[in-house]
């Protein structure tokens, strides 16, 4: 899930944000760096740079502290992320998930309901905006497909990260949004699968054993080698942090991994699926 994906809050534009991305703005130029030679001192990509100068794109705990320390600026880039208040695009109760997302080592995924917001195209996403209830403004769907598009930078650009998704056959059966857009998806799908640093299995329908009935999971690792999970409802989302739940989802996402399609026979049905479209 995204924070966003089945209808969650009303993302709005966050003065914070932008505040944080002109303090940023101003040590780099300070420095007599542009936003391509600060990109690598603080090991993230240019247009992430880009996008958290414009106010578009939350800061994570470790770009704040690179920056700080590139840029010298004297604790003011600390102090002013202490003072983020929102992030657009995003729900509120997926904003903390969000941000250690952006740091994991590892990312577990599984899903049931709709295919998840870091594998989604954008007419799909924009299917899902389109029709979603109450309905959104414009100005609320290029909010919310923005900050999509933002996220999905991670599976580009952390390729030591190691995603894992698991899918539900039907997710795909369902043609959301037409014919067009399941092709152009499963399209997207398969190229995603095919980078080393992602797992994509797929649940067929007929299984007499699940593991996953009790809903969608998402478990991370992070650098300290410290796990969470997410679970996200219609408009609210729980973020777990007690070792012994996650412990449980970790054994539940382990069986499904078992139970699920591998990855060669995974990918040779999406395949299939999309030759028969």
């Amino acid at each position: 899930m995204t924070g966003t994906n089945n209808g969650g809050g009303e993302p709005k534009s966050s003065d914070s944000l932008k505040a944080f991305g002109e303090v940023l703005k101003a040590f780099r130029k300070r420095a007599g760096l542009t936003q391509e030679e600060l990109a690598p001192l603080v090991q993230y990509a240019p247009g992430t740079v880009a996008s958290i100068e414009q106010g578009r794109r939350f800061p994570t705990r470790d770009f704040v502290e690179r920056a700080e320390e590139v840029l010298d600026a004297f604790g003011a880039l600390r102090g002013a992320a202490r003072h983020i208040s929102r992030e657009p695009g995003l729900a509120s109760w997926f904003r903390q998930w969000a941000q250690l997302e952006a740091e994991a080592i590892t990312l577990y995924t599984y899903e049931c309901r709709l295919v998840p917001g870091l594998l989604q195209t954008e007419a799909y996403a924009r299917t899902l905006f389109t029709h979603q209830l109450p309905p959104l403004v414009d100005q609320q769907i290029e909010a919310q497909w923005e900050a999509r598009a933002e996220r999905q930078r991670l599976l580009r650009e952390r390729p030591n990260t190691a995603y894992g998704f698991i899918l539900e056959e039907h997710l795909f059966l369902r043609g959301t949004g037409g014919p067009g857009v399941t092709r152009e998806l499963l399209d997207h799908v398969l190229e995603i699968a095919g980078q080393r640093n992602v797992e994509i299995q797929v649940m067929p329908l007929v299984r007499e054993s699940h593991a996953g009935l009790h809903g969608p999971m998402q478990l991370l690792e992070t650098e300290e080698n410290r796990w969470f999970a997410y679970n996200e409802a219609p408009e609210s989302g729980l973020f777990i942090s007690d070792s012994k739940v996650i412990s449980t989802l970790q054994m539940r996402y382990a069986r499904m991994r078992s139970q699920a399609l591998t990855l060669d026979d995974s990918v040779s049905l999406l395949q299939r699926m999309r030759g028969a479209l």
